[in-house]
């Protein structure tokens, strides 16, 4: 097996203890991974602490060459990468080598954006400037459904903006962000950045310590909530981009036949588990049987297989406890609703669920409630547009959505109408680095990407002078 270390204060250490890491195709251990120690979290965050002070005096540009240097070094061991990706998360290795091929586009890209010096007044009173100085410690807690291009989010505007980082990857999904902590290790500046595995033991130390200055989150709003929590201790400054329950809304003039392969692909990538994937379909009555049977029959073609497999399109649920959850609520589907395709666990070691389509259900049913964050789509029929978007905006969540309509105007005017960071008019699942993301209501606080991204991690700081010398 492959050899994986922890990285504090620029040293690959072994953790004070090992854990297994599982494959989900197969149920058996890929590899033993360090688990690190409070004790370690601790040395992870004085190390930051300490290179600090000279990491916020280099110059931008200086920071700036170190993190491409840094996407330079992910590009040549895409290969390996991407196969490891496969084999601790289970998503298809197409879908791995994207991740991979987005996560090095992205470092790139918000590597490319500046702080400068903005002058806000300049009269015979007085000279205003608008500086941002970097915050200190942050720390990034990564999930397991894209423990890569999750590092590539928060590492280029924490590191540009002269902050220095802890990173905790899932205890399920360590191995890949350990193998980026090994091409770190060579590249940035002792302390600059750190990586501390846990088995879940270690985030409300990490969220609560009196040395970090910011945290960056992603992961469930259950779990957000006591992020916020625990931070509010030392008044931490957050970002947090949490659970989704993104609504498609189907209008009567859409074409299903055209419209259902790009939402059953916003649907189920990465077996549904995407924070902005769609998870709830509103369908007009008019085109609702004709949307269902079309969704249905892309879910029966679907290949469900190990994601190392040649033509493999749906991997396993990452982990038990998620593949436990999502059994529930397929089970509640039943119930609630009319399974037309899927509805089985596959007979074989791994956690595969067949890609579902349930129909014949509404609002008040778990599956459409809920966040499922797997293989499971329930499509609720509506008559009227408005009735839908009155249903779309009930949930307390607001992470993302979606209109479907040939009618630009009339799918705008619902779009300006749908709670939710991010609307989409005839796609989904369409995010990039220029464009800020984030979540309204419960799915989230802050923004990434973008300028606002790199502006949450940093420290308003202005010079007001006046302009007569006393």
């Amino acid at each position: 097996m492959a050899e994986y270390k922890l990285l504090i204060d620029g040293r690959l250490v072994d953790g004070a203890a090992v854990m297994d890491v599982l494959n989900p195709a197969t149920e058996e251990v890929l590899a033993r991974c360090p688990r690190g120690s409070a004790e370690q979290l601790d040395e992870a965050v004085a190390a930051a602490q300490a290179a600090f002070p000279a990491w916020m005096r280099t110059s931008i540009a200086e920071r700036r060459a170190l993190i491409l240097k840094f996407a330079d070094s992910v590009e040549v061991q895409a290969e390996d990468l991407a196969r490891l990706l496969t084999q601790e998360q289970g998503k298809p290795l197409s879908e791995a080598s994207a991740e991979i091929a987005y996560s090095v586009a992205f470092i790139r890209q918000l590597a490319s954006y500046d702080l400068p010096v903005q002058l806000l007044e300049d009269n015979d009173a007085r000279r205003v400037e608008l500086h941002r100085r970097p915050l200190g410690v942050v720390g990034a807690i990564i999930p397991w459904n894209f423990p890569v291009l999750i590092v590539a989010f928060k590492l280029p505007f924490a590191l540009l903006a002269g902050n220095t980082l802890v990173i905790k990857p899932a205890p399920t999904t360590p191995l890949s962000t350990l193998r980026l902590g090994q091409l770190m290790a060579g590249i940035f500046p002792a302390g600059v950045v750190n990586i501390v595995t846990d088995q879940n033991d270690l985030g409300g130390q990490l969220t609560a310590h009196p040395g970090i200055a910011k945290i960056s989150f992603t992961g469930s709003t259950g779990t957000g909530c006591k992020v916020m929590a625990s931070a509010a201790s030392s008044i931490k400054r957050l970002t947090l981009e949490l659970g989704g329950n993104d609504a498609a809304i189907v209008l009567a003039d859409a074409d299903p036949i055209k419209v259902a392969p790009d939402i059953f692909s916003g649907a189920f990538m990465n077996a549904g588990q995407i924070c902005l994937a769609i998870k709830r379909v509103y369908a007009h009555s008019d085109i609702y049987d004709a949307l269902c049977a079309e969704l249905a029959r892309l879910a029966e073609e679907a290949v469900v297989d190990d994601g190392l497999k040649q033509g493999a399109q749906i991997g396993p649920l990452q982990n038990k406890a998620q593949y436990e959850k999502v059994k529930a609520l397929l089970e509640s589907g039943r119930a609630d609703g009319t399974i037309i395709a899927g509805g089985e666990v596959l007979d074989r070691p791994g956690y595969f669920i067949r890609p579902t389509i349930v129909r014949d259900i509404s609002d008040g049913a778990r599956l459409v409630d809920e966040e499922q964050f797997g293989p499971i789509l329930p499509i609720v029929r509506f008559d009227d547009p408005e009735d839908a978007l009155v249903r779309a905006n009930a949930s307390n969540m607001g992470l993302g959505g979606s209109i479907w309509s040939p009618d630009r105007q009339k799918a705008h005017d619902l779009a300006t109408r749908l709670e939710a960071g991010t609307v989409w008019i005839n796609k989904h699942l369409d995010f990039g680095p220029t464009m800020p993301f984030g979540g309204a209501k419960q799915s989230g606080l802050g923004v990434e990407f973008a300028q606002d991204g790199l502006h949450e991690f940093t420290q308003i700081h202005v010079i007001n002078e006046a302009k007569r010398v006393p």
